[in-house]
């Protein structure tokens, strides 16, 4: 199942009952299985080996491991809020907007999944004519509001000197975005992987996130786990980790493994889904806990740095009421072991 920010009503609709039953991995006393609710996204990760291979399931047998696909953070961040999920592949964006106000979503940053390179970009129809960004201005653009892709198209803006109020901006997710391109309905858009590859068949790219970094603003793709979750499923969470540790390794030592698992899983080509991988850049949990990114407890990293920047420019933008100090964020990142 495919969750979009309209029918991740029917999960909110029915968390109470879920919550009845004992469902985030804690024991109701009723005989059911303890559950374990991941939420995932249908592009090029580590985690869909994980997923393919039911690795988490195998090393929990007494839990009822599910996997729901959601096509943006925003969803995810919606879920969350209605206590449907409990561990979610997210990117840093809706991270750091769940962790500012007003949503204060109480999960932590517990692993870095991928630095984005170009696996997301800005794409314009061709038969536009547009060349450069300064071209959008009176023109209609899409992007998944709240998710990595809206923050670098804002940042891409920022950068050319485009006001967006000059600009159009539509809120489509991925498919919705595919299906608005190929009926002439919008002239360009902020997307990833696989609508991505789709829209450059017959598209001009203008910039991609591997390019915003270089200047600047990086974006990065977690997974985040509610801190009560945490709390009560340590063992759930490091079981999670190992999976998701031996993913990232395998990523970069036998990708065309994994390629295979995320074809099945995405129903692409292996070819296809390999240059998807390839588009970013993957750091096992050994090498996460450097300066740039977690650190250590004794010295803390960049990470937090970057989610209080990318709060701040969302602050800026009006996407979010107010921002968390440094030590918030902080707060909010829990290292993997290396």
């Amino acid at each position: 199942m495919s969750v979009t920010r309209r029918s991740v009503l029917s999960l909110l609709a029915a968390a109470p009952v879920l919550a009845a039953c004992g469902v985030g991995g804690s024991s109701s006393g009723s005989g059911e299985r303890p559950k374990v609710r991941v939420a995932y996204q249908n592009f090029a990760d580590s985690t869909l080996l994980v997923k393919d291979r039911g690795t988490l399931e195998a090393a929990l047998p007494g839990h009822e491991v599910t996997w729901t696909s959601f096509d943006s953070g925003a969803s995810i961040n919606t879920a969350f809020l209605g206590g449907a999920i409990d561990l979610a592949v997210i990117g840093s964006s809706p991270a750091a907007a769940g962790l500012s106000a007003p949503l204060n979503i109480p999960y932590q940053v517990i692993e870095l999944l991928n630095v984005i390179g170009d696996s997301e970009a800005l794409v314009v129809r061709r038969d536009t004519g547009i060349t450069d960004i300064g071209g959008l201005a009176g023109r209609k653009v899409a992007a998944p509001f709240g998710s990595t892709a809206h923050y670098s198209l804002l940042a891409a803006f920022e950068r050319a000197g485009v006001d967006p109020a000059s600009v159009t901006l539509v809120d489509l997710e991925p498919q919705n975005i595919q299906a608005a391109w190929q009926r002439g309905d919008i002239d360009g858009a902020y997307v990833w992987t696989p609508v991505l590859s789709v829209l450059q068949q017959d598209g001009v790219t203008l910039t991609d996130s591997a390019e915003l970094a270089a200047a600047g603003k990086p974006t990065l793709t977690f997974t985040v786990a509610r801190t009560e979750f945490i709390e009560r499923n340590g063992d759930v969470v490091d079981q999670w980790l190992a999976a998701t540790d031996d993913a990232l390794k395998k990523v970069k030592a036998e990708p065309r493994v994994v390629a295979e698992a995320v074809a099945r899983q995405i129903g692409a080509g292996v070819d296809d889904a390999l240059s998807q991988l390839e588009q970013n850049i993957y750091l096992d949990h050994a090498e996460q806990l450097t300066p740039e990114y977690f650190g250590t407890p004794g010295s803390p990293g960049a990470l937090a740095d970057q989610l209080l920047a990318t709060a701040q420019f969302l602050h800026g933008q009006k996407k979010v009421e107010s921002v968390p100090d440094l030590g918030a964020f902080r707060a909010a990142l829990r290292a993997p072991r290396g």
